[in-house]
């Protein structure tokens, strides 16, 4: 039995050891803090909301719309009406309304078409894009959003134009460029202002995108 104290007593743990123990305790934490800490960090970018007010605000919203279909809808409104506008300020002024042309008015009616579903459709990935230039400062958003409607009012305004005898595709992509050049910058402003989120109420963009899309028929039409 004194031999087997002995052997217990003997058994001291060793300062230094406790030592190592404590500093991997402390760096196991500091690792464990600098982790959570980076997931916190993803999870906030990958969240459309900057704050919980801001959040509450989106989830009160009544009629909700979301990126894709707010930018969707304006390509839609956009790809519609300034094209009418310029097509009937042409039909004016060379005054053809006769019973012969009436082709034309055809012809017309599928440039619109065309026009309007690729200007809906393709609203969705310039929508994308927006929202990650809203994210930036607003020299830069700004700086950038013109040539994203540049590109916006091509592929709107060339698809439509293809139509007339392929060489409107040209003409159409000039348009299309200086619409979406204007429209989307300005559109853009609001829409920073008045989103929650990736959402937009939509009794604040109908009078807005209904608003653009007039006044650029306006100036079509040489009101």
């Amino acid at each position: 039995m004194e031999y087997g104290n002995t052997q217990v007593a003997n058994r001291q743990i060793n300062p230094a050891s406790i030592a190592d123990l404590d500093d991997t305790n402390e760096f196991v934490r500091q690792r464990l803090d600098l982790l959570l800490q980076a997931n916190a960090e993803i999870a906030r970018e990958k969240s459309p909301f900057f704050s919980e007010r801001e959040k509450l605000e989106a989830l009160m919203m009544k009629n909700p719309l979301s990126i894709d279909k707010t930018f969707a809808y304006l390509g839609l409104l956009l790809g519609t009406f300034p094209p009418a506008a310029l097509f009937t300020r042409l039909f004016i002024d060379a005054r053809i309304f006769r019973g012969e042309d009436v082709w034309i008015l055809g012809i017309v009616a599928i440039v619109i078409l065309i026009s309007a579903l690729t200007g809906y459709f393709s609203g969705k990935f310039i929508g994308n894009v927006v929202f990650e230039l809203e994210k930036l400062s607003w020299s830069k958003m700004l700086t950038t959003l013109p040539f994203v409607g540049i590109l916006w009012g091509i592929m709107a305004g060339g698809a439509g134009g293809i139509i007339i005898f392929g060489v409107g595709a040209f003409f159409g992509a000039l348009i299309g460029s200086l619409v979406g050049a204007a429209a989307l910058p300005f559109f853009s402003i609001f829409h920073r202002l008045l989103k929650r989120g990736d959402k937009m109420e939509n009794k604040h963009f109908l009078p807005l995108a209904f608003g653009i899309a007039f006044i650029i028929s306006a100036f079509f039409l040489g009101l």
